[in-house]
């Protein structure tokens, strides 16, 4: 078990819900991955990430579906790519399944 965090740490983690408008493949990456396109809505605006998720997900299952993700994370270099948040799943080695709301939401919803 990870170390207990305190309810303040919590909420500075900003999660939202957007939608996957654009992905292509990243043969730059050192592990099979997509470089995806994400719509925060007016706020946020569109952000890029890169993500390890090609066993489960085809880019033309994945376009147009909403996620959750973390937007408030520094941006990181990921080969050549510049990732800008970080789409949450749930991780089973090497296998990912995208966390997502169950029914369609405003782009930039926050998560609490």
């Amino acid at each position: 078990m990870n170390e207990t965090i305190n309810w303040a740490d919590f909420t500075k983690i900003e999660m939202r819900v957007g939608t996957i408008t654009e992905i292509t493949d990243f043969p730059e990456a050192k592990n099979p991955s997509y470089k995806i396109w994400v719509d925060f809505g007016p706020e946020l605006g569109v952000k890029k990430t890169s993500a390890q998720i090609t066993l489960r997900y085809t880019p033309e299952q994945l376009v147009g579906k909403q996620v959750v993700a973390v937007v408030n994370f520094p941006k990181k270099q990921i080969a050549n790519f510049m990732s800008e948040c970080l789409i949450l799943g749930a991780v089973d080695g090497s296998d990912v399944v995208l966390l997502q709301p169950e029914s369609k939401v405003i782009n930039g919803l926050k998560i609490s």
